[in-house]
């Protein structure tokens, strides 16, 4: 084999670089040999249901935080429950994509409302919204209440305002809610709770 000047010189290049690179500690043995930390080591777990549709799939969520007064969690993973009897740990696309719902800038945090005539969407406090949704169903049940049909049975209806329970709800919460609004005389009431 012929070695040129410059050849030779690459050679003890070469020889010289992984040389230091051992002296300084990058042993490629080594680092192979080195075990990365486990990226959920140091999370808390939390269990929840997948907010998208009624199936009500358990999901387990983690997010890293020490739990101090003012420090923030955050969500950093997400993935099926095996323990939830009704996915077994499998999720469909929107739910193995949850964390990008979760995390998008775009989510909307607080209770908006657009007045009659109007193009904007202006933010407003939790109990305004509270009071406005609350102040509307008085408001129409009172002027939409059906007390005796045309027989002249008592019947205690309100046929004008219905009500769907939350589709991630536990079959426990749906049967309180549905007995809530039976209590306010609604008729059209429905529950999509599967768990």
């Amino acid at each position: 084999m012929q070695v040129t000047r410059r050849t030779f010189l690459k050679i003890c290049a070469a020889g010289m670089g992984s040389s230091t690179l051992v002296a300084l500690g990058f042993s490629p043995t080594e680092l192979q040999a080195s075990v990365r930390s486990f990226k959920l080591a140091r999370t808390t777990e939390a269990r929840s249901t997948c907010p998208y549709c009624s199936v009500s799939c358990g999901v387990i969520m983690y997010s890293l935080g020490s739990g101090a007064k003012n420090a923030h969690p955050a969500l950093i993973h997400i993935e099926g429950d095996p323990d939830n009897p009704v996915n077994r740990g499998t999720l469909c696309p929107k739910g193995a994509g949850l964390i990008d719902m979760i995390k998008s800038p775009n989510r909307v945090l607080y209770p908006e409302v657009r007045e009659p005539g109007s193009n904007e969407w202006t933010r407003i406090s939790w109990d305004e919204a509270l009071t406005r949704i609350a102040k509307r169903m008085k408001e129409d049940r009172d002027a939409n209440f059906v007390s005796r049909n045309d027989n002249g049975e008592l019947v205690n209806r309100w046929n004008t305002t219905g009500l769907l329970a939350s589709s991630a709800a536990s079959n426990e919460a749906g049967y309180l809610t549905a007995k809530t609004a039976r209590s306010y005389g609604m008729v059209t009431v429905d529950t999509q709770a599967r768990i």
